[in-house]
This record gives structure tokens, C-alpha cells and sequence, in this order.
């Protein structure tokens, strides 16, 4: 990326000179990059955007407005980002209809409810590949089935599995795919949208002619050209990294419920149903934001459950949709793999958290509540326990 910022390679790649032809050449290198990657059949199929987020927007309201001659319904699952709920609970505003499918317990889209949601007038339906909160990965081969044979075009959010699963739009049947190249070791303000050439498409931004006329704007072209390379390398290393990752995960996830007790996984068990890089665990009777207060002050740097965007705590809308009880809702804590992880990590969430979660339940109403017996344990209920 160096030359794209320090001046050597400052020429806009809209320009006819030398200059942005050298830099036109270079988006052009990182876009057969990325094509490969999802192993798109034209580099002309990848988009460039400033992140995930856009991509989403620019594929649920461009796909929108483009075909709203032939319809004017979309369907996604009830545990999609924000990213793609807020865009469809904004088509809602301007005239669209939509339909929210189910999942099972472990956050699974069923393909037989969206295949069942499906009307004359769907113009668009919109799964993820791996669950940003749960880590639950998705049957989207099975779940395009339905949609190729009546010619609707799916959407793929791809940005938590990006690096971690295998970007097939082939075999995944996608239409559109949105991922980050920061995800894998790439720089931020850069997003990808794959979009096959046969799905109709309005654009969101105007001014020019950039990206095929469908996101005008001059390119950020130091970020675009880390996005290829980020993609180049994320698929020759991505093995090795899942397997790794995985390990993490596993170790970590066995520590933690041989040593606290009343802790609960959301999502499947570590395994083949799970991105490797993800651990969502409720711990009862505390709340996510105090365990991520007093992590960090150990050197330990997680997400939380809970987000305290006012005086009240709001859960997760994932573990919501699931079916949560919400008091475990609030006590999630999400812990994330990344490339720079080691053994000796596990090793310090594994020290400190006991002592955490033991602190905290004993400033606890809820726990003394629980030892007085005038409350039960979602997680282990006294019952079952005897």
C-alpha cells in the first residue's frame, strides 16, 4: 500500500495520464485478487465500498429499487447484522414488505421456513454465512435451492466468515456477496460486493462513473490495493489459520466451564457447525459489561453482550431472537480469535476469569438471591440437579 500513500502513486485512476493509469492498473490487479477469492467468474463481478456495512446497504436497497417493478418483498432470518435489518426495516418505510424467518436453538436458519416465506413478489432474500454474534455457520447452499429455481437472487453477508470459510459463490449459489478485507488482515475504510452480472442493481451514490456507474467517488486506492493483497494471502493461509484458531477456541471453551460454574456456550460446540474464531458464553448472574470493565483492565480485550446505550443495558438481538432468558442474556461476553493469539492467551482468560466472575457475583443481588434460594439457575436448575 506504501507507494499508494506517500505520493510515489498519487494519480486518481479516473485520469488518462501515466499517473492514473498506473493507479487504474493497480485497482485492476487487486480486483482479479479479490475475484479470486470468491472465485467470481469476471473480476468485473467485485465492487469496491468504504466497508461491510455499505456493501449490505448498496446490495438490499440497490437489489430494492431495481426490481420493485417485479415485487416489493424480501426475506431474511430473524439473526441477520443490523446491517441488513435496518436496510430492509427502511424499504419497510417506502413501501417493501418483508418476512422474518426462524432459527432453531443453536441460531440455524431452517431452509424449509424461508423456502415457506417465498411469494410471487420476493425479489430478494438475505442470509449470512457465519453468525457475527454466535458464530453459527449457515446451510446457504441448501438455503439458495429454492431461490434458483424461481430466480431470486440471494444475498450472502460473508463478513465474520470471510478468512475463516471457503468464498464459493458458486457453490454457495449467491447472487451478492458482502465481506470486509479488514476481517482478514486488511486495512480498514475498504468493503467488497460481489455481485453476479445477471443481478439487477441501482446505485446508491451519484456523481461518477466509478465501480461500473453503481458507487460513484473517487476509489480509496491504498486500501483497495491492501484488500487484494489481504485476500491473496487469507486464501493461502486460511487452513492453517482455522485449524489454530480452532484450537483456541476448543481450550479455551474447556477451561472455562471445567472452572466457573453456571456458564452457558450460545451457538453450536466448537466443531464443524462453528466459526472457529468465535466463543459466545453467558455467565449467570453477572452482567457482560462488568466482565468486559474488569477483563480489560486485565489485559484481556472482548465484547460485550450488553451495550449500555442509555441507563438501560440492552441484550444481544441475536441471543433475543434465540429465545435467551434475559437476565443470561445480558451476562454474554464474546471472545474473538485472531491471528496474533496464542496458548499463553488462553492461559491468562483462564487465571483471571474465575476470579472475575466470583468478584462480581458477589456484589450480585442476583446471586444472593440464587444462595438464598429464593431464585434458580437458568443454566443448572436445582431439579435437575438432584
Amino acid at each position: 500500500m506504501r507507494p499508494y500513500l506517500d505520493g510515489e502513486a498519487m494519480g486518481n485512476p479516473s485520469s488518462f495520464h501515466q499517473h492514473g493509469l498506473r493507479v487504474r492498473d493497480a485497482i485492476a490487479e487487486a480486483r482479479a485478487q479479490v475475484a479470486a477469492f470468491v472465485n467470481a467468474e469476471s473480476p468485473e463481478e467485485i465492487l469496491f465500498t468504504s466497508d461491510g456495512t455499505e456493501s449490505i446497504n448498496l446490495a438490499v436497497k440497490g437489489v430494492a429499487w431495481a426490481s420493485q417493478k417485479r415485487g416489493r418483498h424480501l426475506v431474511a432470518s430473524a439473526i441477520e447484522h443490523p446491517a441488513v435489518l435496518e436496510s430492509i426495516a427502511f424499504l419497510e418505510k417506502n413501501g417493501f414488505t418483508a418476512s422474518k424467518t426462524r432459527v432453531n436453538g443453536e441460531g440455524v436458519i431452517d431452509p424449509e421456513a424461508l423456502a415457506g416465506a417465498l411469494t410471487d413478489g420476493t425479489i430478494l432474500a438475505c442470509a449470512h454465512l457465519a453468525n457475527h454474534d454466535i458464530g453459527t455457520i449457515q446451510p446457504v447452499a441448501l438455503l439458495a435451492e429454492p431461490l434458483e429455481k424461481r430466480g431470486i437472487p440471494l444475498l450472502v453477508d460473508a463478513e465474520t466468515a470471510a478468512g475463516w470459510l471457503t468464498l464459493d459463490v458458486a457453490k454457495l449459489g449467491a447472487s451478492l456477496v458482502a465481506f470486509s478485507p479488514h476481517k482478514l488482515g486488511g486495512p480498514k475504510g475498504v468493503g467488497v460486493l460481489y455481485r453476479h452480472r445477471r443481478a439487477r442493481l441501482t446505485n446508491l451514490i451519484h456523481g461518477g462513473i466509478q465501480e461500473g456507474g453503481l458507487r460513484a467517488g473517487v476509489e480509496n486506492v491504498p486500501a483497495i490495493i491492501g484488500a487484494g493483497v489481504a485476500c491473496d494471502r487469507a486464501m493461502r493461509r486460511q487452513h492453517e489459520r482455522v485449524e489454530r484458531a480452532g484450537r483456541l477456541q476448543g481450550r479455551l471453551w474447556e477451561g472455562l466451564r471445567a472452572r466457573v460454574p453456571f456458564v452457558k456456550l450460545h451457538g453450536p460446540e466448537p466443531g464443524p457447525g462453528r466459526l472457529a474464531a468465535n466463543l459466545n458464553i453467558s455467565f449467570e448472574f453477572v452482567e457482560g459489561e462488568g466482565l468486559l470493565l474488569m477483563l480489560d483492565t486485565q489485559g484481556v480485550a472482548v465484547a460485550s453482550g450488553t451495550s449500555c446505550a442509555s441507563k438501560a443495558l440492552k441484550v444481544s438481538p441475536v441471543l433475543k431472537a434465540l429465545g435467551v432468558d434475559h437476565a443470561l442474556a445480558e451476562g454474554s461476553v464474546l471472545f474473538s480469535f485472531g491471528d496474533s493469539n496464542t496458548d499463553a492467551d488462553v492461559d491468562r482468560v483462564l487465571e483471571v476469569m474465575p476470579k472475575i466472575v466470583e468478584k462480581l457475583r458477589g456484589m450480585s443481588p442476583m446471586w444472593d438471591e440464587f444462595e438464598r434460594g429464593l431464585i434458580d439457575s437458568v443454566i443448572q436448575p436445582r431439579a435437575a440437579v438432584k
